[in-house]
């Protein structure tokens, strides 16, 4: 919503576009369970790869008995040359923060993370510049008001490969330890960072939060597909030209390409690879 902002760090111009309307909605209004609930009802999908629907892992990871929660926001953009992620997180980074704060209050968690690729430089200042805006500003932080607990949220540079992309793994190297994935059950919102019941999510998911508890559930769900609502960043590439859109899902192939400009005269597309260069 906020990607053409003059300054995607000014707080002020975020909160009056309506940044951190949710996360208030989800404290004062809803709670925990409303808050959980509200988001199953959207239909709300992971936007990392495998389409787990959001509302039933936040049940698990709520329901699940632990001294600590945690909730890990996947911003490291694992496909070697995708940038969606990254340019969400630098044109919206309230965004995302406000929804790992959400996804926080629902399951009970007081400390998260956003995993960023370590040479990503720009990416992590201007993260951690909007954290310590939204701290300052009461949103996040040490004893939230109104929630009764703290509400800490860091950014956390990871090094590694295309296994990042995988939640098990971006927990192992969350905990420094050896990439390789872990089979399941149990689940991460079992057990997964440290041990304890974790939410992870990709960081398109997260920044949908915000926008379901203002708008509504059933917003949401009139947009996208039946099945899969809402809208997903998509990274386009032809020889007329190149960039990131936002598209709803159930948006022809066709259309999507169409959005890259028009071939030279007298061409035709002749092949389509789909899913980047990991495709």
């Amino acid at each position: 919503e906020r990607a053409d902002s003059a300054d995607p760090l000014d707080l002020d111009a975020a909160v009056k576009a309506g940044a951190f309307e949710g996360l208030r909605v989800a404290i004062r209004d809803l709670g925990p369970l409303a808050t959980i609930a509200t988001v199953a009802a959207s239909g709300l999908r992971g936007r990392g790869g495998a389409g787990f629907p959001t509302g039933p892992k936040w049940r698990l990871a709520a329901a699940t008995e632990a001294p600590r929660r945690y909730v890990v926001a996947n911003g490291y953009g694992a496909d070697p040359a995708s940038g969606t992620d990254r340019a969400l997180v630098t044109l919206d980074p309230y965004a995302v923060i406000e929804g790992t704060a959400i996804a926080a209050v629902a399951i009970g968690a007081t400390e998260s993370f956003i995993a960023v690729r370590a040479e990503d430089t720009a990416a992590i200042r201007g993260l951690e510049a909007a954290i310590g805006a939204a701290t300052d500003a009461g949103f996040i932080g040490f004893d939230v008001p109104g929630l009764g607990h703290d509400l800490l949220i860091s950014v956390r540079p990871v090094q590694g490969a295309y296994m990042l992309g995988e939640e098990t793994v971006l927990l192992k190297a969350l905990e420094g330890k050896r990439g390789q994935p872990e089979q399941r059950p149990p689940y991460p919102a079992e057990r997964g960072l440290h041990g304890m019941p974790t939410v992870v999510h990709n960081v398109q998911t997260l920044a949908a939060l915000g926008w379901i508890l203002r708008r509504g559930a059933n917003a949401f769900a009139a947009t996208g597909a039946h099945d899969c609502p809402g809208t997903i960043l998509v990274q386009v590439r032809t020889p007329a030209g190149e960039g990131i859109v936002e598209v709803p899902f159930g948006t022809p192939l066709r259309d999507i390409v169409a959005l890259g400009g028009a071939l030279p005269p007298g061409r035709t597309v002749k092949a389509l690879l789909v899913g980047g260069p990991s495709g």
